[in-house]
This record gives structure tokens, C-alpha cells and sequence, in this order.
């Protein structure tokens, strides 16, 4: 029987709750330690994952000795965390969005690479089966040429007081919360990002951020997309990823997805939709494999690096109201900051 990986978790949030859930759900990971900086939180989160409270990631690390870190925390405070634990030489797996700076996020990446361990952003939906089908059939060449991908996540979200919607932490609104996800699903079925133009809805909610935007996009392969965010409306949409090729169609759904070319009669199913719990356990499964180089990482850091890059030109858009290049923008931002200007 495989030895079980000893795994710690910074973050007694929902998130975190989830990855509990799924950690528990899988004996061959071991949950050695959660902290929390809510005293009250990370005891309750301990209690029911049965293992050790810490207040400071610091004593998580020194005291329980896992293998891999997850981090759940706001974004933050990713940076910090995700440094500490790479330069005591264990893996990380940080929750989206990675950090709020596109220098921070390389510097993670130079640090793992210096240490020689595994650092990823955590990226649920490359984990559900149906994106992983709609992959290999856009790869078989059912659906021709691709012209164009859509991805919507708009939901009724009252989001109040809640620190998605405080930029100090956050890093800004509904484009960095759940774009960052739109994002990394277009790069994985699509390819690098070249160029984005954002543009914000109606501001509904109150805060000081964007609520609602549409981004438009054009991949390094000339493929054009365009994204769909927000917290204040909703689209009775049963699916969230559509591709619009010479040959064909595509759909993935939360319930079921389909694909139909255009000789076909009528649509094809496959899959079974989307499950929130069942993705995060099969991300577990390949960072712990990925830690002892079993298998590679369906993400790597330079996808991770590379969703900062993209969300960092997206407002860079949003604020000059310019389609903006993605490799231009991060150089200018790491020129600006002291850095280096290559693209990860």
C-alpha cells in the first residue's frame, strides 16, 4: 500500500474546508497540521481533519514536518506563506489567484527552482473530467480549425464585506477572483495569451472594485476568446466553455457536455458535468504524486506565472481602456519594479 503524503494547510476558510473534505475523502493523504491566524478557526478545522492547530505557518512547518503545503489563504498573503514553505524546501500548492504581482510570482518560481521543489497554482477546473475530454478532441481535430472559445461565470453573488471586494487584499474584483480561473482554462485548451482588452460592466455592488467585465482575448495562435464575469447578474446557461471550430462545436456544461460536427446529425454527449469536490481531490492526487516525480503537474509554475502575467494586463487594460499586449505589459512591469523582462 502506497505511503500516505503528510500534507499541512494554511487557511480554515471554505476553500480550505473543501480541501479538507477531499484530503479525508483520500488514504493516501495524510493531513500533518493546519494553521490558521484565527486561533477558534484552525482548532475546529483540526479537530475535524484529526491532526495538530498552529497559529503560525512557521510552527506548522517545524512541527509537523509535511511534505507539501496547500495554501487557502487571501492572496494576500501568498506570497509570504508560499516563501517561507519553499525555503524550508516543501512543495506548494497555492490556492488561485497566485499573487497580486507578477514579480512576486517569479521570484516564487526562481526560489523553487533554486530549492528543487514543486510549486503550482491551484487550478481546479484542469482537474474535471469533461475540460480534460474537450482537450483531447479539440487535439484530435473533430472540430477543424478553431475560431473561437467563450467561458462565462456570472452568478448572483451578494459579496458585502467579504475581502474579495477590499483590492488591498484581493488584488481587485470579480477579473482576479474568477477570471484567473477563465484564464487558466483558455491557456490550457488554447495555448499562451497574446493580447486582452477588458472592459467593466455596471457597477452594482458596492466596494471599490469591478463586479462585472467582459474580457476579450486573442491567443499566440490567432485564436479569439472572450470571457464573461460577474457577481451581480446571472446567465441560465447549462454550459461555461464553448469552441466554435471550422468542423465543429463544443460544449462543456455543469451537468453534461457535447460536442457536434457538422456532418453529425445531432449532438454528442460525454462527461458528467462538474464536481467541485471530486476536481480538488484529483489535484491533491497529482501535487502528491508530482512532489515525489511520479507524474508532472497538469499546471506548472510557469502556467501559474503566466496567469498573474495575463490578469496583470487585463487591468493594465481595464485602466487605459487600450487592448494591451501580455508579454509587453509584464516586461514593463518587471522593468518598472527592477526585475528582469522576460515572460514566463
Amino acid at each position: 500500500m502506497p505511503v500516505a503524503r503528510r500534507l499541512g494547510l494554511v487557511g480554515a476558510g471554505s476553500i480550505g474546508q473543501t480541501y479538507i473534505e477531499a484530503a479525508h475523502a483520500d488514504p493516501n493523504v495524510r493531513l500533518v497540521g493546519i494553521a490558521d491566524q484565527r486561533s477558534d478557526a484552525a482548532v475546529a478545522a483540526a479537530e475535524s481533519a484529526g491532526c495538530p492547530a498552529f497559529h503560525h505557518v512557521q510552527d506548522l512547518i517545524e512541527d509537523a514536518s509535511p511534505e507539501g503545503l496547500i495554501i487557502c489563504t487571501p492572496p494576500v498573503s501568498h506570497f509570504e506563506i508560499a516563501k517561507t514553505a519553499l525555503g524550508a524546501g516543501i512543495a506548494v500548492l497555492c490556492e488561485k489567484p497566485l499573487c497580486l504581482r507578477i514579480e512576486d510570482a517569479r521570484n516564487l518560481r526562481t526560489l523553487a527552482a533554486e530549492n528543487g521543489v514543486l510549486f503550482t497554482m491551484a487550478s481546479k477546473f484542469r482537474y474535471v473530467d469533461d475540460v480534460i475530454q474537450a482537450k483531447a478532441i479539440l487535439s484530435s481535430d473533430s472540430l477543424g480549425e478553431l475560431i473561437l472559445a467563450e467561458n462565462t461565470f456570472t452568478a448572483r453573488v451578494q459579496m458585502g464585506n467579504r475581502w474579495n471586494t477590499d483590492p488591498s487584499i484581493s488584488g481587485g474584483g470579480v477579473i482576479i477572483d474568477n477570471g484567473t480561473h477563465s484564464v487558466d482554462i483558455l491557456r490550457y485548451l488554447l495555448g499562451p495569451i497574446d493580447e486582452v482588452l477588458a472592459v467593466e460592466g455596471k457597477r452594482l455592488q458596492s466596494g471599490d472594485v469591478e463586479d462585472s467585465a467582459l474580457l476579450v482575448l486573442c491567443t499566440e495562435a490567432g485564436i479569439d476568446a472572450r470571457i464573461e464575469l460577474s457577481w451581480s447578474y446571472h446567465k441560465p446557461d447549462e454550459h461555461y466553455v464553448s469552441l466554435y471550430g471550422t468542423r465543429g462545436t463544443l460544449s462543456v456544461g455543469w451537468a453534461r457536455s457535447r460536442y457536434k460536427r457538422h456532418q453529425d446529425k445531432s449532438f454528442t454527449e460525454f462527461g458528467s458535468g462538474y464536481n467541485k469536490l471530486s476536481a480538488i481531490g484529483s489535484q491533491i492526487r497529482n501535487f502528491c504524486a508530482a512532489i515525489h516525480g511520479d507524474e508532472p503537474m497538469l499546471i506548472c509554475s510557469d502556467d501559474a506565472v503566466a496567469s498573474v502575467e495575463v490578469i496583470d494586463a487585463a487591468y493594465a487594460s481595464l485602466h487605459s481602456g487600450r487592448r494591451v499586449n501580455v508579454r509587453v505589459n509584464s516586461a514593463q512591469v518587471m522593468d518598472r519594479a527592477g526585475g528582469q523582462g522576460e515572460s514566463g
